[in-house]
This record gives C-alpha cells, structure tokens and sequence, in this order.
C-alpha cells in the first residue's frame, strides 16, 4: 500500500508572469516578446513585431493579477497551499533587458508580493525566465546573441540578492528545452520571426539552447556564491513516448525520441555535459555548436539542486509512417489507443506520471518537483438566480486526483518527490492557444478571449476539493 507524503511536502499551484500578471505597461514595466503575441478569433496565436492597435494582446490583461494582489494571495491562503511557483516578468525589473539599472517599482511590487505569501506560510518558489525574453534584446538576436547571457545573469543577481532571504528556490528557465522545437522561436529563443519561417532552423534554435544552458550553470554557480542554502533547479517540459508497438524498431524510435525531446535538457542541467547521443544527431543534422573548453567547465560547475518539471500527457513513438496523430502539449505524436483525450486532444496518462518519475529518479538521484499538471477544458460559470456563482469542474478532479494517487505510488516506489503544484492556481492564457477559453485554474477568472469580463474571481468546485485534500494530507 502506497505510503504518505514526507514531512516538508510543498502543496502549491502555480501560475507565470506572462500569463496571469498583466500590467504589461505599468511600474515601469517594459515590452517582452509575449507583449507582440496576439490572439485571433478562435484562440490563433499570431505573432507581430509591434503592438498594432487593431489586434488584442492576452498577456496584456493576463488575468489581471497585477491589480488583484491581496484578493489573489487571499485565496491562495485559502486553498491552504504551502508553496506557490510563479515567474518574475524580466522586463519589470529590466524594462529592456540591458538597462543600466533596474526598475526600483518593479522591484518593490514583488517584495510586496513575496511579503504577502511569506506572512501566510506560502514559499514562493520562482522562475526566472518564463517565456517572455525581454523585446528589446530580441530584435538584437534573443538567445542566439551571447550578450543576452550577460544580461540574464545581471538579472539574476539583481533579483538573488534582492530577494535573499524571501524565496529560496529558483527555476532558471522554464520548459527550457521547448526552445528545440519550432514553436519555442518566440517565447523560447526570444526571437522575432514566424514560427513555421524557413529562418527558424534547428541549427539556431540549438545555438540558442546552448546560450541558456550558460546562462543557467553561472546563475547557479552565482546563487551558490551568494548564500549555499540557495537552491537552484531547472524545469523540463516532460514530452514522454512509449513505443507505438513491442517492435523493436519502435522502442528504439521511443528511446530516441525521449533523449533529444526532454531527457536531453535534463542530462546537460543536471549531470553538467553533452551527452553522447546529443553529440551523434548534431553530427547526423548538421547542427555546429561551438562549446568551448570554458564552455564545457562552465557547464560542468553550475548543476542544478533539483529537476522540476511540467507533466500534461504522454505520447507514443514508432515506425508506422501511417499511425494516427494526436494533439499535444507543443508537439504531436501518435495516438495511444489505450487513453483517453482531454477535449483538446491531450492524451490523459496518470500512471504515466508514476512511470516518468521512476525513470527520472533512476537517472539524476536528486529533488523532483512537480510544478505544472492540469487539465485545460471550457468550464462554465453557472450565476444562479440569487446571484450565487459556481463551476462544477467535477472532470478536473478526476483528472488531479488520478495524477496524485499515481503521484503516490511513485513516493512509495522510493522517489524522492518533494512538492506538487499543478497548473494552474486561477484561470490564465493559454499558452498553446493564446486564450482564455481553455481553462486550467482552480480560480475561475470572468474574461473572454477578447479581454471582456468583470475580471471577477470565483473558486470553483476543485478548488474547495484541493483544500481539502491538502489539510487531509498535512493533518
């Protein structure tokens, strides 16, 4: 029988800056590459080089969190969460990301945040790059352009020493390995260009990568510097494929995809190196990266303390050039016939979440962290006749609660698992869909996809189970 938790678990939810904040042009906020991201009728992300005054900007409201503050940290406390991972927005402490100085106001608006989450017992554990580079630095390149690592790690020391003693737990970049893939180019990369454009080439999105990984590794070494109790992690988007059948040409095709698709990012951030296999398909792509001796030293010093990660669905990988395709989270693969599918097409797969686990356990032996897991559905706010408000998301219970029992077996299998987090604490924009319709929050925020609502906050029926299975399991 599945044992409990350990004692420390973080029960959280979590949420990112460019999603949820808003305020995309107050405090002193400047311009990120999620600013010049619009939305079309229909929840169609298109990218533009600048604002236009025709076209609607989601991150530009988010769910209005900016102007929510203490509403939003009250429910939080009342959701009885312990930890709460979020992101920093760069360009409110760095409005161009190469400023001389920082934003004093954006400075002062997350010491109030992180005071407000300190006095109700909730850790805020921190991304620092949450898909939204600063604009400025992307029309010079983004991450293919080796200044942006200086100017990463002046943001990172600014924000470590500011914040020392108020968040202990970093996450340098989020989903860092979603820079891979085309869809990444933006809000990954942090440049400006059309997501399926013949400029947006593996080469440069693995150039880029590699300038993260930099970054990253003298961050940590950094934040180590600064004060040793600093713990640093990376978080990985779990793109997990079984074989598509017992050939074994499939699981060979699985094993393959698993390495360059997620275990790749994991193998350099947390073992410190190029992995063979990386190394053999630059060499079978084409793809030149010019890692130096310092590069490899730099690389090899700065390991993170613990391996966070976001966990929506499972695929399958095989050889049939024939098999059925199913939707994703930022990348396709082949259908499963043994899962079922959110409305989106998403693969549900809770026992998949025990067997990533186990395998991530086997292969780094350090902290894991859950910090995305939920299911994106249209939920209905039902206003009753007295003026009550509720949404009854009895699928999204499901869906958590299969994930946690799953979450369960894999603590008793011996993995070292140290908090949950799901996706997401309130309803937020959709990264894959740039809207609002597609809905995660245990919060339901009143906004349509066009930026039309009260922006009023109900909690919805998961939100009272959430609670309760948290004092259950601190109890």
């Amino acid at each position: 029988m599945a044992q409990g938790f350990p004692h420390g678990f973080v029960w959280g939810a979590s949420t990112a800056a460019n999603q949820y904040e808003g305020g995309y042009d107050e405090g002193g906020k400047g311009l990120s590459v999620q600013d010049v991201l619009a939305t079309t009728p229909g929840g169609h992300r298109r990218e533009t080089e600048r604002i236009e005054p025709d076209r609607y900007y989601p991150s530009h409201v988010g769910s209005d969190g900016y102007h929510h503050l203490e509403e939003d940290v009250d429910l939080l406390a009342g959701l009885g969460v312990n930890g709460y991972r979020m992101s920093l927005a760069w360009t409110r402490i760095f409005p161009n990301g190469n400023d001389a100085e920082p934003c004093e106001e954006g400075l002062v608006y997350y010491d109030r945040l992180f005071d407000l989450l300190l006095e109700r017992s909730i850790e805020p554990i921190v991304t620092m790059s949450h898909y939204e580079p600063p604009l400025k630095l992307a029309y010079e390149g983004g991450w293919s352009n080796p200044a942006t690592i200086e100017c990463f790690v002046r943001y990172a020391e600014t924000i470590m020493r500011r914040y020392l003693g108020k968040v202990r737990r970093w996450i340098t970049f989020n989903e860092i390995n979603c820079t891979q893939v085309p869809f990444g180019i933006m809000t990954g990369a942090g440049i400006i260009m059309p997501m399926f454009g013949p400029d947006n080439t593996e080469q440069l999105r693995y150039r880029c990568l590699h300038n993260q990984f930099l970054a990253s590794a003298r961050v940590v070494q950094l934040a180590h510097q600064i004060n040793p109790g600093l713990q640093m992690g990376c978080m990985i988007a779990s793109m997990y494929n079984y074989p598509l059948t017992c050939s074994p040409a499939d699981v060979r095709a699985a094993q393959a995809q698993n390495q360059m698709s997620f275990l790749f990012a994991g193998d350099v951030m947390v073992r410190g190196s190029y992995p063979g296999y990386a190394r053999r398909y630059f060499a079978e792509h084409d793809i030149e990266l010019d890692v130096t001796a310092e590069d490899a030293a730099t690389l090899a010093a700065g390991t993170v303390d613990f391996y966070s990660f976001s966990y929506y669905m499972t695929n399958c990988a095989g050889t049939d050039p024939n098999a059925e395709q199913t939707a994703g989270n930022l990348v396709t693969g082949l259908k499963n016939p043994y899962l079922e599918a959110s409305e989106y097409g998403w693969q549900i797969d809770p026992e998949g979440l025990r067997i990533l686990l186990n395998e991530l356990w086997d292969r780094y032996q350090i902290p894991l962290m859950i910090v995305e897991n939920g299911l994106g559905c249209h939920d209905d706010l039902v206003v009753e006749a007295d003026g009550t408000r509720h949404v009854d998301d009895d699928y999204r219970i499901d869906y958590l609660a299969r994930h946690i029992d799953a979450l369960r077996e894999a603590v008793a299998d011996g993995v070292d698992v140290v908090g949950y987090l799901p996706w997401s604490a309130f309803d937020l924009v959709a990264l894959s869909t740039g809207s609002m319709a597609k809905r995660y929050g245990f919060v339901y925020v009143d906004l349509d996809d066009e930026g039309h609502g009260t922006l009023e906050r109900t909690p919805k029926k998961s939100y009272g189970w959430y609670r309760d299975l948290i004092a259950h399991e601190r109890a």
